[in-house]
């Protein structure tokens, strides 16, 4: 009878079942990595490392900056070719004056490295530069390399105050046809905003079909599992991802539809384009020397003699802040991948930085939430202790009845019942909290991956005692692995604390979670680790607490 032979696993094969979906879930990157699909990432490296990498990268950026402008930017007749920054409280941005294509975007509030003095982040570096990001593409023709331009005022690029907007105007020619840009910039925002006109100054009808262009280097993510950088969209309200670089680099990847937004991200920072008119869009993306580029091609239309057509769009350079992204809209705050328990993992990023508020240390505020979760969930988890114990009493009985009708299962299973039914036991009712938790578990995992907010927030910067830098980014992994050590051992303290399964095959599978789960945790990023680890520190003390409740309540 199968509800019986469920009933006489004694629930072990449901827990065993959630672990082993999870370690599927959290540990196929894991696998994938080592199998070759996924790049390894670069070895750990310190702080006091950092400096002199920064200082010898910073140098060839600047021997990088001057070959890269020759190759990529020609010098047109209408006017000299030159540099425009755009200076915000949040950004610094660089443009050419020839096609108005960026070549800088530097993030004033992220730094590359843990170290003081480490650069800002430059969504635009000087490999990605060379393809000319926010480029306009008229007709096939890049508006970057081909035409005459000039600037419209503002010679001297624009410094935007707190509060204030500022705009650029680029005029130029290309296919025969003349494309105004006038670009917005806001102080409050890393959304630009653009409106283009192109007019048909022949005496002929004309077509005419735009795209836009975004583009970063790979070396914008860190390059592993979780910080991998992939071209991205929203095609009618879903995500839609490609991160494989042998796909891009050869067949590319291509997609049409409703498009909401288009770009290249990786897990912090996004590069995308927001089409004014959504339907009918075309995305294109390829990966070329390391860099990642997107395509956002409008649909094609007719011009007659003379006439224009306005063009509005928008682009979104910077780091994946939530708040900052859902002011702009739903679909773009969709490129922070919550997962299918989203809901949860929303509010407890919320949680999260409520605490964060008033301890002003992200790992603090980790192990505040995983402390407010035990103790909502501890109606649930006593429940289940209550069950175990019992179980843990029946085991002789169990063991008796199967050693005494092993070669008869129905009656062994009849035996089973009447001895769950004489002491009023139901061995599913210890499995039932667990199902509760995981979806709080999920989300929390999905939104502790996700959080910009992690990224580079120090724990524990210093190991105690010493001046080895530990716990100072919680987005990375311990790089001395104590923190997964630790929690491998709570998790073996856990199970011996528990009945001990009944079947041999589930005894074994068991013994091996707490190795199987600690291999994963030894890259996982710390904050999670952090997480885990002190709810198994919770889950011991509580157990304990349900042990020594049932010892006095079996003395009296």
């Amino acid at each position: 009878v199968p509800g019986v032979n469920a009933l006489m696993q004694d629930g072990k094969n449901l827990i065993i079942a959630i672990l082993l979906c999870l370690v599927v879930i959290v540990g196929w990157s894991y696998v994938s990595e080592y199998m070759g699909w996924v790049r390894k990432p670069d070895p750990a490296i310190v702080a006091q490392q950092q400096q002199a990498q920064q200082q010898a990268a910073q140098q060839q950026q600047a021997q990088q900056t001057a070959a890269t402008a020759q190759q990529a930017m020609p010098v047109f007749s209408a006017a000299p070719c030159r540099d425009l920054t755009v200076n915000s409280p949040l950004y610094e941005a660089v443009f050419h004056t020839g096609g108005g294509a960026m070549r800088s975007f530097k993030l004033k509030q992220y730094q590359t490295g843990l170290a003081v003095d480490s650069p800002l982040v430059n969504l635009v570096d000087p490999k990605t530069a060379a393809v000319a990001p926010l480029g306009l593409v008229v007709n096939s023709q890049p508006s970057w390399s081909t035409g005459q331009w000039s600037v419209e005022g503002n010679e001297n690029g624009l410094n935007i105050g707190a509060g204030q907007q500022g705009v650029l105007r680029f005029d130029g020619e290309v296919d025969n046809l003349r494309v105004i840009r006038e670009m917005t910039f806001s102080s409050d925002t890393y959304l630009i905003r653009e409106k283009v006109r192109v007019v048909n100054t022949t005496d002929q009808a004309r077509s005419v079909r735009v795209s836009y262009t975004v583009a970063a280097d790979a070396s914008n993510a860190a390059g592993d599992r979780y910080d991998a950088m992939r071209l991205a969209w929203d095609n009618d309200g879903s995500l839609g991802e490609e991160s494989s670089p042998k796909t891009l680099e050869t067949t590319g990847a291509q997609v049409a539809g409703k498009i909401y937004w288009a770009g290249t991200m990786s897990t912090y920072f996004l590069a995308a384009v927001l089409p004014g008119d959504t339907s009918n869009v075309t995305v294109k993306g390829r990966m070329q020397q390391n860099v990642f580029r997107a395509a956002v091609e409008e649909p094609e239309v007719m011009l007659g003699p003379g006439q224009e057509r306005e063009l509005t769009v928008s682009y979104w350079v910077g780091p994946k802040e939530r708040a900052k992204l859902a002011a702009v809209s739903d679909q773009l705050a969709k490129s922070i991948d919550l997962g299918m328990f989203h809901v949860i993992a929303k509010g407890l990023l919320w949680l999260l930085e409520f605490f964060q508020k008033y301890v002003n240390n992200w790992g603090v505020a980790i192990i505040l939430l995983t402390v407010l979760i035990k103790a909502l969930f501890w109606p649930l988890t006593a429940k289940s202790y209550a069950s175990m114990e019992k179980m843990k009493k029946l085991q002789p009985h169990m063991v008796a009845i199967r050693e005494k009708y092993k070669d008869d299962k129905e009656l062994m299973n009849k035996e089973v019942m009447a001895l769950y039914k004489t002491y009023g036991v139901n061995p599913a009712s210890g499995c039932v909290p667990i199902l509760i938790q995981m979806p709080v578990f999920f989300g929390l995992y999905q939104a502790l991956l996700t959080s910009i907010e992690l990224r580079h927030a120090p724990f524990i910067t210093y190991l105690p005692g010493t001046d080895i830098i530990w716990l100072a980014d919680l987005s990375a992994k311990d790089p001395f692995y104590i923190t997964p050590v630790v929690m491998g051992l709570t998790m073996f303290i856990q199970q011996k604390m528990s009945p001990p399964a009944t079947d041999p095959t589930q005894q074994k599978i068991m013994m091996f979670l707490p190795l199987i789960f600690t291999a994963m945790f030894l890259s996982f990023p710390s904050g999670l680790v952090v997480y885990w680890l002190v709810n198994n520190i919770l889950s011991i003390a509580q157990q304990r607490m349900m042990a020594k409740k049932f010892s006095t309540s079996a003395a009296k």
